[in-house]
């Protein structure tokens, strides 16, 4: 071991390796930090242009622009690629960038790991994108795969999608445990676990649900791959299976996901808020055990997507009353947030609206969640307009809100120079505006009994579809300007302080490093008082 910290000592004095080999063979944090976020980032783009092709195609009634089984491949891939190729590899870029400098290491655990972590991932997306382009066509059935749909009636193409996740779920697994190893490991001395900074604590718990679900969703899919490929029949209720069991073990792993995909953001959205209301954050004790509380019952109340299915009256109870329950400690975290900015000394820097911007429309994607959680009105809900309504102002104002938030807090502390604040409001306004003409009208079209997943839909729907259509298209050409900051930040831009912000100095470790930090963060650890 001692050799490996010498040579690693060694190669601080040299910094990066030159040209392209420093991002093939890295094993810096910072160097597979910043590769994450901008594969993430490209994916946006992809994963948004096909929802751009469903929203083009839903602009009027009739089937106008693709065919219907195109339309299917692309709401299943944009699903796919939203939540595996964007919001995950996001936060684990931010991970990858942050914790070893909020707990105060010089690094990851297990750098290697961390570089094969990555690595997998545009191998896996590779082999997802490229079914698009073979000859019957990409997956077809929708992000959640159900069997029979999946098994039965799907495109040879599958066998590639099931390899895909496979290898996404080994890169998320791996990921994982180098989070958690990094946090036990290496933070420094004087730092307990009730000190770490709020972003730490929320991956750690993330990292905990990962490993524990990712395996679940490995097993769905390999015996997905049996009943096509080797005659078993798990989910073919011909041969003894039942469909519905595919459901109830992709979704005991889809719950948790859907908190894996907030998690992080709860961390990221509280450093913000406390820094710009310049006062610590209301209640952190409360805020780390409503994190782990709404981890843990986040394992008992799958079957919230699945009340229409014929179960027992006994479990849709359960399943009704648990969902409810985990209400009480997002709640917990709204108010804290709340709690925060009341009285503090507030400004309104890009990285704040979209915080604030996070807690309202998040605490508006709640509500419609406790909506769908009430059963007999589910009946009347689901697989309508209302559920993509609910999920979208989860992940959209909720998940991608907290990563853009994340981005403007931290890039000045990444480049070393300051994003240009105007741009960065204009950004905030156009995406706030356009989210809300998007997905708000989806809730009513929802209630008034419009299907999700349609190419095509009744006449009495068409003003609303237009309306969101024009909502889609002006938030995709708005996160163009995002591109554009980003890259307008790491080229030029007022230098910017070791603090960044005006009194974060006293709010984490990451802001007593100089802008941009060292190749490797902490040579020599920092005590924490």
């Amino acid at each position: 071991m001692s050799t490996v910290v010498e040579t690693h000592d060694h190669d601080g004095h040299h910094g990066p390796a030159k040209g392209l080999t420093r991002w093939l063979f890295t094993t810096n944090h910072k160097d597979i930090g910043t590769l994450y976020l901008w594969f993430s980032f490209i994916m946006l783009f992809i994963g948004g242009g096909m929802a751009m092709v469903i929203r083009a195609e839903l602009f009027q009634p009739g089937l106008q622009i693709v065919q219907p089984e195109f339309f299917n491949q692309m709401t299943t891939n944009h699903g796919l690629i939203m939540v595996f190729g964007v919001i995950m590899p996001a936060f684990v870029g931010l991970a990858n960038w942050m914790i070893p400098m909020q707990i105060g290491a010089p690094d990851m655990a297990l750098p290697r790991l961390n570089n094969l972590s990555f690595w997998l991932l545009p191998m896996a997306f590779g082999i997802l994108i490229s079914t698009l382009f073979m000859p019957e066509g990409g997956p077809n059935f929708g992000w959640t795969f159900y069997a029979p749909l999946s098994t039965t009636y799907a495109p040879s193409t599958v066998n590639f999608f099931i390899f895909s996740v496979h290898v996404m779920g080994v890169s998320s697994i791996l990921g994982s445990i180098n989070i958690i190893t990094t946090i036990f490991n290496m933070r420094a001395p004087g730092m307990t676990l009730m000190k770490m900074p709020l972003f730490v604590w929320s991956w750690l718990i993330t990292a905990y649900l990962l490993i524990a679900v990712m395996p679940v969703l490995a097993g769905v899919v390999t015996m997905m791959l049996m009943d096509i490929n080797f005659g078993t029949s798990f989910f073919n209720a011909a041969g003894g299976g039942d469909p519905v069991l595919f459901q109830h073990v992709f979704w005991f792993f889809g719950h948790p996901e859907v908190y894996i995909m907030i998690l992080p953001a709860f961390g990221i959205v509280s450093h913000i808020i406390e820094t710009f209301s310049r006062k610590p954050i209301f209640g952190y004790s409360s805020m780390v055990y409503a994190m782990a509380s709404i981890a843990i019952l986040s394992f008992v109340v799958w079957a919230h997507h699945m009340f229409t299915v014929g179960m027992p009256l006994a479990g849709e109870l359960f399943f009704m009353y648990s969902t409810m329950l985990i209400a009480i400690p997002t709640g917990v975290k709204v108010f804290n947030w709340v709690a925060t900015m009341f009285r503090g000394s507030l400004t309104f820097e890009t990285p704040m609206l979209f915080s604030i911007g996070f807690v309202t429309l998040f605490t508006i994607g709640g509500f419609s969640g406790l909506m769908l959680a009430i059963v007999p009105a589910d009946f009347q809900y689901h697989d309508t307009y209302f559920v993509v309504a609910h999920f979208h102002y989860v992940l959209v104002p909720g998940a991608l809100f907290g990563i853009i938030a994340g981005a403007y807090y931290w890039l000045p502390k990444w480049t070393g120079n300051m994003y240009d604040e105007t741009l960065g409001k204009l950004h905030f306004w156009l995406t706030f505006i356009s989210v809300n003409i998007t997905f708000f009208p989806m809730h009513f079209v929802g209630l008034a009994g419009m299907p999700r997943r349609y190419p095509d839909y009744a006449l009495q729907f068409a003003d609303f579809n237009a309306m969101i259509s024009v909502g889609a298209f002006m938030f995709g050409i708005t996160q163009l300007l995002f591109l554009f900051i980003v890259i307008k930040t790491i080229r030029s831009g007022k230098q910017a302080k070791p603090e960044v912000w005006e009194g974060a100095g006293d709010l984490g470790l990451e802001w007593t490093l100089s802008s941009p930090p060292p190749y490797h963060s902490f040579t020599v650890q920092p005590e924490v008082k």
